[in-house]
Parts: C-alpha cells; sequence; structure tokens
C-alpha cells in the first residue's frame, strides 16, 4: 500500500467522520479537522498527500480557496459538496493538486459504504483517479462518473426540486392552519413518509436545503417550469375539469 497521509478539513461532521472511518480501516494515517480542532490548514497540505472537503456548502469555496494554493504538486484534492460546479471550479483555480469531486448520494446516518452510490466528478486527476475508484470499490460503493455540470443540472431534479416540493408543502400546511397530529392520525403510509421528510427539512438545518436549492444554478429554470406547472393545474382545478386535468398528466408523464 502506498504511505498516504489523508487530511479531512470537517472531518469531525457527519459526513466527514464516515470518510475518516473509511481511510482508517483502509490502513491510511488520517488528520481530521474541525473548526476549533485538528491540523491547522497550512499544516494539512504539508503532511497529506490527499485532503478533502467536508465542510458546510456556504463556505466551501472559501476553505477551498484556502488549502488548495498550498497543496503540492500532484498530491490530491477533493470535496464532498452536494453540488459540485463551484467547488471543482474553486479547486482548479486554487490549486496546482489534482482535483476529484464527490457526492455521496446519502447521509450521515449510513454504517457502510456498500450498496451506496457516490457521484465523482474527475477534472485533473491523471495519477490518482485508480486510487480513489479502487478505494470504493473495496468497499462496495458504486461510483457514478459524470461532469460538474451534468451532477448540478441532476440535482436540480433530485434535491432542489424534491426539497422544493416538500417544503411547499410544509408551507401550505402551516397556512391551512391544520395540525401535523390530526394529520398523522389519518396519514396513509405513503404520506406518513412525506411528513417525515417535511419536518425533517424544517427541523434539522433548513440552511443546508436552502442553499442546495438557492446555489443550483439550476435551479432557476426549475423553479419557473415549477412555477408554470402550478398555474396550469390551478386552471384546471378552478374550472373543476377532471377530464382535461387527466389528459394533461398523461400528456406531461415522465415516464
Amino acid at each position: 500500500m502506498r504511505v498516504i497521509q489523508i487530511g479531512i478539513i470537517g472531518g469531525t461532521g457527519g459526513m466527514g467522520k464516515i470518510f475518516a472511518r473509511l481511510f482508517c480501516d483502509a490502513g491510511y494515517t488520517v488528520h481530521v479537522s474541525g473548526s476549533k480542532t485538528g491540523l491547522a490548514i497550512p499544516q494539512m497540505a504539508e503532511k497529506c498527500q490527499v485532503v478533502i472537503v467536508s465542510v458546510p456548502i456556504e463556505v466551501t469555496v472559501e476553505v477551498i480557496e484556502q488549502i488548495g494554493p498550498l497543496m503540492h504538486e500532484g498530491s490530491l484534492l477533493m470535496d464532498l459538496t452536494s453540488l459540485k460546479a463551484e467547488p471543482v471550479k474553486a479547486m482548479l483555480t486554487s490549486s496546482p493538486a489534482e482535483v476529484i469531486g464527490l457526492h455521496p448520494l446519502f447521509g450521515p446516518g449510513v454504517e457502510a459504504f456498500a450498496g451506496h452510490c457516490i457521484v465523482i466528478c474527475p477534472a485533473r486527476a491523471d495519477h490518482w483517479l485508480a486510487w480513489v475508484r479502487d478505494i470504493f470499490a473495496k468497499e462496495g460503493g458504486t461510483l457514478i462518473e459524470m461532469t460538474p455540470e451534468r451532477h448540478d443540472e441532476l440535482m436540480a431534479i433530485v434535491q432542489a426540486l424534491n426539497h422544493l416540493n416538500s417544503i411547499a408543502m410544509g408551507m401550505v400546511m402551516k397556512a391551512w392552519g391544520v395540525e401535523l397530529a390530526a394529520l398523522e392520525t389519518v396519514a396513509t403510509p405513503m404520506f406518513t413518509q412525506k411528513l417525515a421528510i417535511i419536518k425533517e427539512l424544517f427541523t434539522h438545518n433548513p440552511g443546508l436545503y436552502a442553499e442546495i436549492i438557492t446555489r443550483n444554478p439550476a435551479s432557476k429554470r426549475i423553479v419557473e417550469l415549477y412555477q408554470q406547472t402550478l398555474e396550469d393545474l390551478a386552471t384546471l382545478v378552478t374550472e373543476q375539469d377532471a377530464k382535461a386535468f387527466t389528459q394533461l398528466i398523461k400528456q406531461r408523464s415522465p415516464t
């Protein structure tokens, strides 16, 4: 095994801990840092051949611009952000290191990588790409390779539209004045799952979901399409035209 030291900025957070455990279990020396703990950024750049940025979206580029110029040519800089175009661009422009963007398609509650997917965006990775692929393959993870731009385009649906829909639904429930307890007594299994998602969005780090939606460059177009679709459907609801509503569903089916 190559003698490699790995640094994780934000390694004390949920996702950072998962990746720290992965590399420790694989036999590598791992240095983690939090906002007030661990190696300072210059020390991490000096010691580590691989550095992973795992910090909140709103400070990701700022941290990349601090660590990037300090890294050596031939080292590897990666990030775990839910959006890829902006962080990858920042890594490429600020650092001489090789650059790979990663987006784990799961939350910090998972126990292992096996059975889970990770989007990988190799941007400048002639020497390190095979090593990264091998690490996750051995853990049973599935790597899905694409450009940062394609990733953000797809995440505009998977994350931005998905979360936007749930947030809007929760806000409508609030405006309607209905109590969650009353809804839970009559909820179907599918609606029970939806209520759990809505509660998560409104009570656990809502700023994260706001960043995911507002920072995605494709979100503006998604919101425009969402708004137009609601207007089209609202017209048919107002007219109580179930036949036309059904026809519209058939015409605009994604399948």
